[in-house]
């Protein structure tokens, strides 16, 4: 009987090869950050050719503001420990920023760092705009509620340290039930809009304007007393009241503002919005005919 002959195994292809075929962006860095290899994808991630990535210190590329984290992740790696999802930005060629996610480990028997990268620019993209969400009000572009109490904190801490006075304004519409009931919703949204672009354009650099209901707005006014706040106060009705058409109608809006200075009147925000509130509600009833 004849014995059949042994298959014939392959030489396996160099792993170059195989690592250069991956999706993902590879490449190879000794201790200093020199790069010393890059496969196919990293190539073409930042729009440099290989002869220009090979022998550049990898650093040089990452965006000025994530370098110092950037430095420290790689310390933390060449001391042995394996980095699966670190988040940094690095610059194209062109100059835009790309966002990568990096798988990174120490290879101390070869004395390099192997590096493995995803971009991510539209995780980035759809995790800003779900934050801009969850802090801005959909219809006005304004910030909302949520952000209105982390303004706050940050301008009240401010404040405090400086010795400096923070006013709180309270803004609710005049009339504006009626816009809605004579020319229905969505031309009471269109005033809603512009009511909040004139509030941004009326209100000083720094101020803070933020929608909490429907027809009711806050701005906060850091280093402003209640003198100052009754400046502001003036200009802003005066910006409101420039009438605007709708629908072939012209269109004037009124508001009754409440005033509370911090910390006089409180050093919460809740406190102060209460405060506010109930002075505007006061303006609101002083005038006449009734407004709602």
């Amino acid at each position: 009987m004849i014995d059949a002959p042994a298959p014939i195994r392959p030489n396996p292809p160099p792993l170059a090869e195989l690592v250069g075929l991956l999706p993902e962006s590879v490449c190879v860095v000794d201790a200093g950050g020199t790069l010393l290899y890059v496969n196919d994808a990293f190539e073409g991630l930042l729009g440099y050719t290989r002869d220009e990535f090979i022998g550049r210190c990898i650093f040089e590329l990452v965006h000025p503001d994530d370098r110092e984290e950037t430095l420290d992740q790689a310390r933390r790696v060449t001391a042995g420990e394996a980095q699966r999802h670190f988040r940094n930005r690095y610059l194209h060629k062109d100059g835009h920023s790309v966002d990568l996610l990096w798988s990174a480990r120490w290879l101390p028997q070869y004395g390099v760092r192997l590096g493995v990268a995803r971009e991510i620019n539209e995780l980035r993209r759809v995790e800003e705009e779900l934050a801009h969400r969850a802090h801005h009000d959909p219809l006005t572009g304004l910030p909302n509620r949520r952000s209105l109490h982390d303004a706050f904190d940050r301008l009240r801490i401010a404040a405090t340290r400086s010795g400096t006075p923070l006013s709180v304004l309270y803004l609710d519409l005049d009339g504006f039930k009626r816009i809605n009931d004579r020319l229905g919703h969505a031309a009471g949204d269109v005033v809603l809009e512009e009511v909040a672009r004139r509030l941004r354009a009326a209100l000083r650099q720094g101020d803070f304007v933020a929608r909490v209901g429907g027809d009711e707005f806050v701005a906060l006014l850091p280093g402003c007393d209640t003198l100052c706040a009754g400046t502001v106060c003036a200009s802003l009705m005066r910006s409101l009241h420039a009438p605007f058409s709708l629908r072939g109608q012209s269109v004037s809006m009124d508001a009754s503002v409440g005033i509370a200075s911090h910390p006089a009147d409180g050093r919460d925000l809740g406190p102060l919005l209460v405060h506010a509130d109930t002075a505007m509600f006061a303006v609101k009833r002083a005038r006449k005919p009734a407004t709602d």
